[in-house]
């Protein structure tokens, strides 16, 4: 019981949490992006345009981020690298296209931002390709 209670990121229980972690947003995020691959055609035209970028390459980042991104992180390999453009792209989305509103349209990007954010400062845990390859 005192183990359980105690604070340390070693536990199993903790790797077992990120590796939820990992699974569930890096999940959901996947399915957004892989929709946007799939109407990629019909959505480059009316994207928005990010930084004097063109829609079509704004997209293509944003699907960059939110499936191939996630992909990474849903396995735990290159975790940390991985989650910087996700974190960069739902900034983006929660500023620009949801005018950082938090609580109302923009709540899904504060979700996964944060929770990429968290496992930016967390790693993926030891379920992870990362721990696999790049054990101490």
């Amino acid at each position: 019981m005192r183990r359980l209670l105690s604070y340390t990121a070693s536990l199993p229980i903790t790797s077992f949490g990120l590796l939820l972690l990992r699974i569930a947003f890096a999940g959901l995020l996947m399915v957004h992006g892989y929709d946007k691959i799939v109407h990629y055609n019909e959505m480059s035209q009316q994207f928005i345009s990010f930084a004097g970028l063109s829609p079509a390459l704004s997209l293509g980042l944003l699907i960059f981020a939110e499936f191939f991104c996630s992909l990474f992180v849903l396995v735990g390999l290159f975790t940390r690298f991985a989650c910087v453009p996700v974190i960069i792209a739902m900034s983006v989305a929660l500023l620009s296209a949801h005018d950082g509103d938090v609580t109302g349209k923009g709540q899904a990007a504060t979700l996964f931002g944060v929770a990429f954010l968290t496992l930016l400062f967390t790693g993926p845990g030891k379920y992870s390709l990362d721990a696999a390859f790049y054990k101490h």
